[in-house]
């Protein structure tokens, strides 16, 4: 399995969230092809993406010209049109493409892809949005969602546990969650020890779930 993640990746869709996908899969290695219908937008990012093509992805007999069959992995980029997104992502599913992503513009929109067997669904909008709200709302320095009940959380250590070893603090007990890694001024992230002391400038990552990660990092 870990072999798939070389493998080439088709784009369908070449909005903000689908060409950047391209062009940052391009950059890291990655074989793409990417398929959109409008030739200006296909002309623009011409050269700059291994393989590109103008083509209409609701049409199936195009998309088996193109070769999209053979790819392990596709992507479906399309969002304001949720009836191409959909009937798209049909298709890729119909053509028994194993691995299939595709982006959502809404929960609703996200439901309707994931039961017609879409493998990963996205909301990026939805996905940014609630990670600025964290950072916004407290004092978090970065926030991720890893799972619904799992995040990790970049921030600074609150006040009653600077200068204690880390195996001291009882962290796991009292709140539910463990430091993984700190950082001190000028030098690079290290993972945590139980023997690790935090001090006031250190930069911290916590792990646990959401709700406790975030308690956590609100202590003064």
């Amino acid at each position: 399995m870990a072999e798939k993640r070389r493998d080439p990746v088709v784009v369908i869709g070449l909005g903000r969230f689908g060409s950047s996908l391209a062009l940052e899969l391009t950059r890291r290695g990655t074989e793409v092809l990417a398929i959109d219908r409008r030739p200006k937008v296909v002309q623009a990012l011409a050269g700059q993406i291994t393989h590109i093509a103008t083509a209409d992805a609701t049409d199936a007999e195009a998309l088996r010209q193109l070769g999209v069959p053979d790819f392990y992995r596709a992507v479906v980029g399309i969002g304001n049109d949720l009836e191409s997104s959909i009937l798209t992502a049909s298709i890729l599913v119909e053509l028994g493409i194993e691995d299939i992503w595709a982006k959502a513009v809404s929960r609703q929109h996200g439901r309707i892809l994931s039961r017609i067997g879409v493998h990963h669904v996205v909301t990026p909008e939805h996905d940014m949005g609630e990670r600025v709200a964290h950072l916004v709302s407290g004092r978090l320095l970065d926030y991720m969602e890893v799972d619904e009940n799992f995040a990790l959380v970049k921030t600074r250590p609150p006040k009653d546990f600077v200068g204690k070893p880390l195996g001291e603090t009882n962290l796991r007990r009292k709140y539910g969650v463990t430091v993984v890694a700190v950082k001190s001024p000028e030098e690079e992230f290290t993972y945590a020890t139980a023997d690790t002391e935090l001090t006031y400038d250190d930069v911290i990552i916590v792990a646990g779930k959401p709700e406790d990660v975030e308690r956590f990092a609100d202590l003064p």
